[in-house]
């Protein structure tokens, strides 16, 4: 059940509620008992932290690929471009 955070015009009083989705919502205060009870809007109650969660977590799998050596490296064993 979600918990909905409620605030009253009147009196200011703020309450955290538990109550199903299909139940109405409450409109008295029960401090006060006015006719002044609301819903608020709140920040979610989550965050996503880290790195890259779609590039570590939904990316298919496998091993990075190693850059190919040129044709003058591979006869030699030394790059000419590199030094």
């Amino acid at each position: 059940m979600p918990i909905y955070a409620y605030g009253c015009a009147r009196c200011g009083v703020q309450k955290d509620v538990m109550q199903k989705m299909s139940d109405a919502p409450l409109t008295r205060c029960p401090e006060c008992g006015e006719e002044s009870f609301s819903r608020q809007l709140t920040a979610a109650g989550f965050q996503l932290k880290g790195n890259g969660y779609y590039a570590t977590d939904f990316k298919s799998g496998g091993k990075p690929k190693t850059e190919a050596a040129c044709p003058p490296c591979a006869a030699s064993g030394s790059c000419p471009v590199a030094g």
